[in-house]
């Protein structure tokens, strides 16, 4: 397929549940901690249901429900620090061990990086995860930029770290294209202009992806090239 049969300049990915399933190693991450703090582990499902808002917010959902308590009460919580960090510590050693990308990923950025097409990670995963597996996985150097949670002072649904990726490689809204698995992507790409694509297998905090709203939902990340 020649560059100009291709309908986007730009395509920009979520990571977690898009391009990589990361839910295990998280969950491991999350019972480490609870553990160290004497407090009973949560179910993968649940982990499941809390991904999305970034990994410090995963982390307050979980303390709420092991703690039986409300989300501010735990984010008001005078240990809450030391329990961050001590999960900071959990999750860098979990990185990458029990993730794996989702089938076909690898070779579909190496087809779209073959068509000329520029890619991007938008995730709200702060930095030093993201990082870390993305090289866990050798996929770091497919893309030319990474929004991680903690770039830019906002994060999805605000559409700044589309917009930002837009402005640097000069492409306008109709020529990218939002790939994620969540009603906080498709709302990331609505606020941004730019058309938007979902994967059902994700993390949709429970909800069925084809209520999103999304143009179109992809079964199989090879469509991409289609």
């Amino acid at each position: 397929m020649p560059a100009q049969a291709l309908p986007f300049d730009l395509v920009l990915f979520d990571l977690d549940g898009t391009l990589i399933e990361t839910a295990p190693e998280i969950c491991d991450a999350v019972n480490d901690t609870l553990a160290q703090f004497g407090l009973p582990p949560v179910a993968q499902a649940q982990v499941d249901r809390w991904i999305g808002h970034g990994t410090r917010e995963l982390l307050v959902q979980a303390l709420a429900h092991a703690r039986g308590t409300s989300v501010d009460a735990v984010r008001a919580a005078a240990d809450l620090p030391a329990i961050a960090q001590a999960f900071d510590g959990h999750y860098q050693r979990r990185c990458g061990t029990r993730s794996q990308p989702y089938p076909h990923v690898p070779e579909v950025l190496q087809a779209l990086r073959g068509h000329g097409v520029r890619l991007a990670v938008v995730t709200n995963k702060e930095g030093r995860y993201t990082r870390t597996v993305l090289q866990a996985h050798r996929l770091q150097p497919l893309f030319d930029r990474v929004v991680s949670g903690d770039t830019l002072p906002t994060k999805k649904p605000d559409p700044a770290g589309v917009l930002s990726c837009l402005a640097e490689f000069a492409v306008p809204p109709a020529r990218a294209l939002f790939v994620g698995d969540s009603s906080i992507d498709v709302a990331t790409a609505r606020n941004a202009g730019v058309p938007v694509w979902a994967l059902p297998y994700g993390y949709n905090m429970g909800q069925p992806i084809e209520a999103c709203g999304a143009d179109r939902v992809i079964a199989d990340f090879r469509q991409l090239l289609n």
